[in-house]
């Protein structure tokens, strides 16, 4: 019997989001000044990645053997201090635990939000419900971006940021949450078991390049436009506001999508409008209008994977959700990392023209693989 609101808990889960959203670009505006007052600032990107990728590899267990109200509470009181501690330190171990902290509790957030919409609904409002949620991750960054576009002094909106936070927490605190599944399908042997289906290997291995693209994409793109085609720094760092507004427009109507197609013929459709437009950033990376307009189609055009990726999983893997969104978020990010070397091997060397090359192959393996995931998750259902 549900014991609670689920627009509540939506409300909870797209808060988290955009909190995570915030912990995924919290550096981005603030490094810089913390370079120049803090020798070894440059290596707390790394320290970041390693917090995400631990918290989400152990949200999934907990959740699905304790249920998601305190995990959701600790995370967001973890990416809450490293906020707060990147807001006070100037030490670089304290910097360190602190963007630690707020990797840890991102990846946590992450991952805890999406299985959580992907347990409070059904079949045919799975997908678009978690497009809404993906569009809350677009949010976060959006808004964190245009604080600190307005407020140079970046302790300003890191404070504003942690005064949110407290605020949502404390909803947290007094709402209901679905409870931990069934603990007769919580064991380890289950935890490993999942391992062994072909159809959640296939789904991450899309994830896996999805991930690799919105890395290489996100990471590089204003290096590509500067280095390749001349555009000065302050137009090809706007081009990634244009692919996140993308992405945002992608996500919000993907609901509506999918009650008049089928999951495929959307992602379909979607991918093919990336693929679109990163041939035209590829063709006419000098004219900033075309790339502006491309920048838009790509982040729109990727913006389906996710939600539609983890609708079938969520579908697939009910009795251990969080469990295989684990394991298939955690091989996302292993993509990200993987295709972020391969594009920085070709930077280095001078390859900037491999960026748009490595993100068209990624396109492509992912439309290659959907469709065999899919029939292999068919075979698993009969």
């Amino acid at each position: 019997m549900k014991n609670y609101s689920t627009s509540s808990v939506f409300v909870a889960a797209c808060a988290g989001m955009a909190f995570f959203g915030v912990t995924m670009l919290s550096l981005a505006p603030i490094l810089g000044p913390l370079n120049e007052s803090v020798a070894g600032a440059n290596a707390l990107p790394s320290t970041m990645s390693i917090g995400i990728i631990i918290g989400t590899i152990l949200f999934g267990p907990i959740v699905d053997k304790f249920g998601y109200k305190w995990l959701l509470i600790l995370g967001s009181v973890m990416a809450l201090a490293g906020i707060q501690g990147l807001a006070n330190f100037n030490e670089i171990g304290l910097l360190h635990t602190s963007i630690f902290l707020l990797g840890f509790g991102g990846g946590i957030l992450n991952g805890e939000t999406n299985a959580l919409v992907s347990d409070i609904y059904d079949d045919d409002k799975r997908g678009g419900r978690l497009g809404v949620l993906g569009a809350f991750y677009c949010i976060g960054a959006m808004l964190w971006t245009l604080l600190n576009y307005f407020i140079p002094e970046y302790r300003i909106p890191l404070n504003a940021v942690s005064i949110v936070m407290v605020a949502f927490i404390i909803f947290f605190c007094c709402i209901s949450f679905p409870q931990a599944k069934p603990q007769e399908n919580v064991s380890l042997g289950k935890t490993l078991g999942l391992l062994k289906y072909p159809a959640l290997l296939a789904f991450a291995f899309v994830l896996f390049f999805q991930s690799g693209f919105e890395g290489a994409s996100g990471n590089f793109t204003v290096s590509f436009l500067d280095k390749s085609a001349g555009m000065d720094a302050a137009t090809a760092t706007l081009s990634m506001t244009w692919f996140t507004l993308g992405m945002m427009a992608g996500r919000l109507p993907l609901g509506a999508i999918m009650k008049r197609l089928k999951d495929l013929t959307t992602l379909y459709i979607y991918l093919s409008v990336a693929l679109i437009g990163v041939i035209l950033l590829y063709l006419c990376s000098s004219n900033v209008a075309i790339v502006y307009g491309a920048m838009v189609m790509i982040g729109f055009g990727v913006g389906a994977t996710f939600p539609v990726v983890l609708n079938f999983i969520g579908g697939a893997f009910r009795e251990l959700s969080g469990t295989a969104f684990s394991i298939a978020l955690f091989i996302a990010l292993c993509g990200q990392s993987a295709l972020n070397k391969l594009t920085g091997v070709a930077f280095d060397a001078g390859n900037y023209q491999m960026l748009p090359i490595l993100l068209i192959l990624a396109l492509v393996a992912i439309m290659v693989l959907v469709p065999i995931a899919a029939s292999v998750a068919k075979k698993m259902n009969k």
